[in-house]
């Protein structure tokens, strides 16, 4: 007997027409974004009440800044083709290569610009002999004589590069870069998170000097980061103008306190923590599901639904503080430390771990900043003992940590800076924003990972996942959500990230940033976003 293909209709299962995504990020937001294209009515809830996550704006003595991430890895086509896709290709940027500096307990030194984390290509190159000196370089060298099998072993980034260079390049080069960067120590950072492949071609190549420099030639040509004109904000910015015009609904203030499986309907629904000022607690559903919070709220959702996903949760990020300073000071038109400076642990004079020196680092900044004003953002949140709890220059009341800033800004800068010189100040705090990679985190994501491949119309995105960075976010993201649309019988093409129709020119974003939709972040809304349990990634 044959059935007919109307029957072979009427029997085939539907595919799923909603999604709900769950943490407005840059992850969140391509998510929804990706999925909407797809066809699917898609609700997307975030907790605080902008959108962007860690990719926002700020405004400082009139100038629209970054309040986050400022640029973004060029190893990948994942965030160029997003762009292109957006209309913003042609606000692409490549920052000054003049490159940063060291500021070491002897002083300020260039830093060396081959090689990945701090990691040294080239253990000879002259530029190593002022910080490292005759016996840090001769220990550095051994590494191309030792066997392979030497430090390969090694789960985090500080221990491997102890077997192999030594603890002066330790010290002076690596833990620098990664206190700035992760605001963790080289002992606590798992290796294959932050650098995933390193170990691979170490046994590959022979030599952990070699590895690096292989991972750094593997980017295309030219800088390694590169930027947007106007600030990489821009892009959170579009990619809402965009989902909007897909007919995404958005939601923020959006605070989810339970996760489940809808009772009346295929699929999921998360509940609204009661809003404090009595409004009716909402419920919001989708067939599909994608978390795009950090890693802990992610876990503790889903762990009602998902077997031993709890067993996977990660530690929760640093407490990290910036604060961006414009000055007016012709004494900085020279660009003395290069594009910023990343601090050494043992420096006692400052105690901010990373400077950038906006206005050297991107031709847009000073454009905008005009002559002899610069800008200049100093990180706080140096790695501290596990236990210990949050660096205390994190805990500084606003004022006072600016005028911390100052003071470090000049010692770091070799430029004398007096207050009157201040323009105009801000402090952006982030609680969660950035994933503690500690040893082992590699292998939790891969547990997490697998247990999730039980639940078919479920998955999760963001940087815990991913690894750190725009890069990083954005592919893991599309993959993600381009493996769950595949799963449900979607026709998902390898190019189908073509330019998307009827995104605003540019100059139309710009001019409508007066007002901006949501992703202009204040110091109070960054405070708040801190203290909500739906966080972004």
């Amino acid at each position: 007997m044959t059935t007919s293909p109307g029957a072979q209709r009427r029997t085939a299962p539907r595919r799923p027409r909603t999604a709900l995504v769950v943490g407005g990020g840059v992850a969140g937001l391509t998510a929804a974004r990706d999925l909407a294209r797809a066809g699917l009515r898609v609700t997307l809830v975030e907790a605080s009440d902008h959108f962007g996550g860690a990719v926002g704006a700020h405004e400082v003595a009139g100038l629209v800044l970054d309040s986050g991430a400022e640029s973004f890895a060029t190893r990948s086509e994942a965030v160029p083709d997003l762009l292109e896709e957006l209309g913003l290709s042609d606000r692409v940027v490549t920052p000054n290569p003049a490159g940063s500096w060291l500021q070491l307990p002897e002083g300020a030194v260039p830093a060396p610009k081959s090689g990945v984390l701090g990691i040294p290509a080239d253990p000879t190159a002259p530029e190593l002999r002022k910080p490292l000196g005759r016996a840090g370089v001769a220990r550095a060298r051994m590494d191309r004589a030792l066997p392979a099998r030497v430090g390969a072993g090694e789960r985090s980034i500080g221990g491997l590069v102890r077997a192999r260079m030594g603890q002066r390049v330790l010290d002076r080069l690596v833990t620098p870069f990664v206190s700035g960067v992760y605001s963790t120590h080289p002992d606590e950072l798992d290796v294959d998170a932050v650098a995933p492949g390193l170990r691979a071609r170490l046994r590959e190549l022979g030599s952990l000097g070699a590895a690096a420099g292989a991972l750094r030639t593997a980017s295309p040509a030219g800088a390694n980061v590169a930027g947007l004109d106007g600030g990489m904000n821009l892009l959170s910015e579009r990619l809402v103008r965009d989902a909007e015009r897909l007919g995404v609904k958005l939601v923020t203030r959006y605070d989810v306190i339970a996760l489940d499986r809808d009772p009346r309907r295929p699929g999921w629904m998360v509940i609204q923590r009661q809003p404090v000022n009595g409004d009716k607690t909402a419920v919001a559903r989708g067939e599909l599901l994608v978390m795009a919070t950090d890693g802990p709220t992610t876990v503790r959702l889903l762990g009602t639904q998902v077997s031993d996903v709890q067993n996977f949760t990660p530690r929760s990020g640093p407490r990290i503080a910036l604060a961006t300073l414009v000055l007016d000071c012709p004494a900085l038109d020279s660009a003395p430390r290069g594009t910023g400076l990343l601090v050494s642990d043992d420096v006692r004079e400052v105690r901010a771990k990373a400077l950038t020196h906006a206005t050297a680092k991107w031709k847009w900044v000073a454009r905008e900043a005009g002559e002899h004003r610069h800008v200049v953002r100093l990180s706080y949140g140096r790695a501290t003992p596990r236990g210990s709890g949050p660096s205390p220059e994190v805990t500084l009341e606003d004022k006072h940590l600016i005028s911390l800033a100052l003071g470090d800004a000049s010692t770091l800068l070799g430029v004398p800076i007096e207050p009157k010189q201040l323009v105009g100040a801000d402090v952006v705090r982030w609680h969660t924003a950035l994933p503690r990679t500690d040893a082992g985190h590699s292998a939790r994501v891969t547990g997490f990972r697998r247990a999730l491949k039980d639940v078919p119309d479920a998955a999760a995105v963001g940087a815990w996942l991913s690894g750190t960075g725009l890069a990083a976010v954005v592919a893991d993201t599309r993959h993600q959500v381009r493996t769950l649309l595949k799963h449900h019988g979607f026709d998902v093409t390898p190019n189908w990230g073509t330019a998307a129709r009827g995104t605003e020119p540019c100059d139309v974003v710009r001019a409508a940033r007066a007002v901006p939709p949501g992703t202009r972040t204040t110091e109070r809304e960054q405070n708040e976003k801190s203290k909500g349990s739906t966080h972004d990634e």
